[in-house]
């Protein structure tokens, strides 16, 4: 997947800003069922306006995912780096996870209800290799720390990492960042659930 600058330094503000109203239309409504008329209308600008920008609603939503699918390589190629436990660098890497949704709610969201559709397209054949590269790196996690001694050795890597993905990412569809409980709360939450399960120790 080729290497991208951050929104924040792509152009000018309302160029961002426009990003940021199409990414909450594709995660809402769908990217199909929005159309760059109604972009512009959530905007408050013509629909030609928005063209000096984007040449497509297609572009803007291939910013919007290569922006959020770099952050999260480069998070968790940080994770590899800096935490050597197995264990630690899975419950670092759901926290992390957790954190992305406040910046990255919509896009994770398109990535989690899009990408079948996308994927289809040539433009956006870095999906499969972005989704590819994520179970790399939690299943060699979990492969080392079955090796350790820190997890089951019955353990299915993939299967575990299939469940902690769909654990994770699917909380975009009801995680509310103004809500009581904050992403770090909800992810101590999963850790412990994930590692000690949920029947009482007594």
């Amino acid at each position: 997947m080729a290497s991208t600058k951050r929104l924040s330094n792509r152009g000018s503000g309302r160029r961002a800003e426009l990003l940021a109203i199409a990414g909450e239309l594709f995660a809402t409504r769908g990217f199909l069922a929005t159309t760059v008329r109604d972009i512009a209308d959530a905007a408050g600008i013509l629909s030609g306006s928005l063209y000096h920008h984007f040449d497509s609603k297609e572009s803007m939503v291939d910013e919007i995912l290569r922006d959020f699918l770099d952050a999260q390589r480069e998070t968790n190629e940080q994770v590899l780096r800096e935490v050597s436990d197995p264990r630690a660098a899975i419950a670092e890497l759901i926290r992390r996870s957790f954190g992305a949704m406040r910046r990255y709610r919509a896009a994770i969201a398109i990535f989690q209800n899009e990408s079948n559709y996308l994927g289809g397209f040539e433009r956006f054949g870095y999906l499969q290799q972005a989704a590819e590269d994520f179970e790399r790196t939690w299943t060699r996690l979990l492969q080392d720390g079955r090796r350790a001694g820190v997890f089951r050795e019955d353990l299915d890597p993939k299967v575990t990492y299939r469940f902690m993905r769909d654990m994770v990412w699917t909380a975009v569809h009801w995680y509310d960042p103004r809500g009581n409980l904050t992403a770090d709360a909800i992810a101590d939450q999963y850790i412990e659930i994930l590692c000690d399960g949920i029947v009482s120790r007594e």
